[in-house]
């Protein structure tokens, strides 16, 4: 297996957006051959909520969407009004000499843009990557064989993420980390590999949880990170634990229940326990990242969520009781907020 201490020699930030990026295209595509969305903004500036008015659209979509066009340049946000720039009018409205659309496929010849258009509508997640036999990816981790094929995707991720991670993560004095829906565990053995007075114990639903128990004991950390079945939305956090790890998790669910999720690690950490938000951001003004927002296109395809800002996190764990310590740079582009417990 891998060390889990050892970094790459060459930085594959990259490479890796390449993957975050991958339905960033579509949601032009399905704004551009799909709304003709620049033409029609071009007509007035406009805010989040009266798109979806005017469309019919549902607001966690259009969020993602316009804050991916203003990271992209081709919309310009003052406060709650989007207009869009002088490159969109010369190349994205169809009036324009310019007009760039044609250029671009047509719908239906791009499966992802054509579930975009109607996960702009409906604000539910498509078929994981839009397969005809696939469910929505909550759903299909329900299923074994997706359930390896997709934990072996982050794992594979991991491996750079975790220990850039435990590298630059102060957790000298804590004893027992609790990593909440931890997949693989890689992130929970990477921290044990670092800290080596720190147990863990890698919390998820089956099937996953038996997947994680054998990835962990392939990693030979039997004895020091361990395993937990339950489904974290529906019973309160175990209390053993001093260190909370969400990674890579709050950005699959809607922000009523990422506010939900951190009342629940606020419920069961005790006074001075450390939360662990380690993610990709948004700036507070959700301007950019571009790599962000461009990953957060796949996120909203895929899963009930988005990448929040900074700011939309912060807040949310200082009404769950929690105050902010440190913001960490992992790898990536990837980052960790780290809160104590009040």
């Amino acid at each position: 297996m891998t060390d889990l201490t050892v970094a790459p020699l060459s930085d594959p930030t990259d490479i890796y957006r390449h993957r975050d990026a991958i339905y960033g295209t579509d949601m032009l595509i399905a704004a551009l051959k799909g709304l003709d969305f620049f033409t029609w903004l071009s007509r007035g500036a406009q805010s989040v909520e009266s798109i979806c008015e005017y469309f019919g659209f549902k607001y966690r979509p259009v969020d993602v969407m316009t804050t991916y066009f203003v990271a992209s340049g081709w919309v310009q946000r003052e406060g709650n009004c989007l207009s869009i720039t002088e490159k969109a009018k010369e190349h994205l409205v169809e009036n324009s000499p310019w007009f760039i659309g044609p250029y671009f496929p047509v719908i239906e010849d791009r499966p992802i843009a054509k579930d975009l258009l109607e996960l702009l509508k409906t604000g539910e997640p498509a078929n994981f990557a839009s397969r005809d036999n696939e469910d929505d990816w909550h759903k299909a981790m329900e299923t074994e064989t997706f359930a390896k094929e997709f934990t072996a995707m982050m794992d594979c991720r991991g491996l750079l993420l975790a220990q850039a991670m435990a590298k630059r993560l102060d957790l000298s004095g804590r004893k027992r980390l609790l990593d909440i829906a931890g997949g693989s565990g890689v992130y929970a053995c990477s921290l044990a590999t670092h800290f080596p007075g720190l147990e863990a114990t890698v919390l998820d639903k089956e099937p996953v949880d038996a997947i994680a128990a054998k990835a962990i004991a392939d990693r030979g950390f039997t004895g020091r990170v361990d395993t937990f079945a339950m489904d974290m939305l529906e019973a309160p956090l175990p209390k053993e634990y001093d260190v909370h790890l969400f990674s890579n998790v709050l950005h699959d669910w809607d922000i009523d229940l990422v506010k939900r999720l951190l009342e629940k690690s606020a419920e069961a950490l005790e006074m001075g326990g450390l939360l662990l938000v380690h993610d990709m951001f948004l700036n507070a003004e959700k301007t950019g990242p571009l790599h962000t927002a461009e990953y957060s296109v796949l996120l909203m395809h895929v899963t009930q969520g988005r990448c929040y800002s900074e700011k939309e996190i912060t807040d949310s764990a200082k009404e769950a009781g929690f105050r902010r310590m440190d913001f960490v740079a992992s790898a990536a582009n990837r980052s960790v907020l780290v809160f104590e417990r009040m």
